[in-house]
């Protein structure tokens, strides 16, 4: 028999495995390459055969311990196709035969989408892969901001796109994430995105915190210059004639606004159970928290000595999954927090005060959230009709 389940512990229901810790473009809003933490430098490239195998049969075992019936595992860089086709496939053969029968891994690599073409994506899909592949929109700020050998990357990603829109292969395009960039149109940017088809859209705010805040964005200021950007997107989005993709971020503040629990991180109070395992095998917390300060996802654990229970039980991962009692002082009082859940942990940051600090972004959040909340309740009135 295994050790006995802690059964105050909630699960971990989604691994990030590091196969590739280097990448093939230069992005000047990377929070691996460009931010505080540059761990990744001493770090080796690929994550081995033994260690592929060792992370498996952690997960496997803390799948089963807690009976979970899917897990959701995201391969993940640097660019994890740097590793090689037979390599990931390798990985994936490895993890599925850990798991078993008893729980599915819903597997996806996480890609800049340049190394996208049907000899690559072919093999992979057929072991039932998803592609996400980051691209942020018009031409203009691809090749501004994420450089391939001195060239712009553009369309490099689309090529990729390409790929993965063939009819054989559209079934395995899980979407697009996108990095704002306040210097390019919200709507130019959303229609060069739904362009591509993709079943799903995230957009990320550019990480940055209190002590290195992000651009266009002054600590403590009024402006919410974020959160304009994504009005004028939620409003084409939401006034289409018809759906025309998800927006995670939009679907995740209507179902918070209507009562439910946003489930994506950086937003409401049911943070994301989740780990990394770095190509040391290194446990860490997430990794957006490498923009903070250097080590501040370190946990201190790796996978050949520690099961992923240890890692649940750390203060570290605790302070991020207490809800609303997790939450900065600042925030409590706030008629959003249910909805915004104070923003992304890594945003709070402030040098000498830790992350008991509202979101960098937080005047943003609250114009966004307002607004949504506001366009849904002239809407759901209109419904209803006059009172009688």
């Amino acid at each position: 028999m295994g050790p006995a389940r802690d059964e105050t512990l909630q699960p971990l229901r989604q691994f990030v495995l590091k196969i590739h810790s280097r990448c093939n473009l230069s992005c000047d809003y990377c929070y691996v390459y460009t931010m505080a933490d540059q761990g990744w430098r001493t770090r080796p490239r690929v994550l081995s055969r033994e260690l592929r195998e060792q992370a498996a049969a952690r997960i496997a075992e803390h799948a089963h311990r807690h009976d979970l019936p899917e897990v959701r595992i995201v391969l993940h860089g640097g660019e994890p196709l740097l590793a090689g086709t037979a390599a990931i496939a390798d990985c994936v053969h490895t993890l599925r035969a850990a798991l078993g029968d008893r729980t599915h891994a819903l597997i996806t690599v996480q890609t800049n989408g340049t190394l996208l073409t049907e000899r690559r994506v072919r093999p992979l899909a057929d072991l039932g892969v998803r592609f996400s592949v980051s691209f942020d929109g018009v031409p203009t700020s691809l090749d501004r901001r994420r450089d391939h050998r001195g060239r712009g990357s553009h369309d490099l990603v689309l090529a990729g796109l390409r790929t993965l829109r063939e009819p054989r292969l559209r079934d395995h395009f899980a979407g697009i994430l996108a990095t704002i960039d306040l210097a390019a149109d919200p709507v130019e940017t959303y229609e060069a995105l739904v362009a591509q088809a993709p079943p799903t859209v995230d957009f990320l705010l550019p990480h940055g915190n209190w002590t290195t805040p992000p651009p266009g964005r002054v600590p403590g200021r009024p402006a919410t210059p974020y959160g304009d950007w994504l009005v004028a997107v939620f409003d084409r989005w939401y006034h289409a004639p018809a759906r025309e993709t998800s927006v995670r971020m939009f679907d995740e503040i209507i179902r918070g606004v209507f009562g439910g629990t946003p489930e994506v991180e950086g937003l409401g109070l049911a943070a994301p159970a989740m780990a990394v395992v770095e190509t040391d095998g290194a446990i860490e917390l997430s990794d957006t928290l490498r923009s903070t300060y250097p080590g501040a996802a370190s946990t201190g654990l790796d996978v050949w000595r520690h099961s992923f229970d240890a890692a649940l039980r750390l203060p570290a991962m605790r302070a991020q999954r207490l809800g609303a009692r997790g939450l900065p002082a600042a925030c409590r009082g706030c008629g959003v927090r249910r909805v915004c859940g104070g923003g992304l942990r890594a945003h709070r940051y402030r040098a000498g005060a830790g992350f008991d600090n509202p979101s960098v972004f937080c005047p943003d959040l609250l114009r966004l959230i307002r607004h949504i909340r506001d366009v849904l309740a002239h809407d759901v009135a209109a419904m209803l009709g006059p009172a009688r």
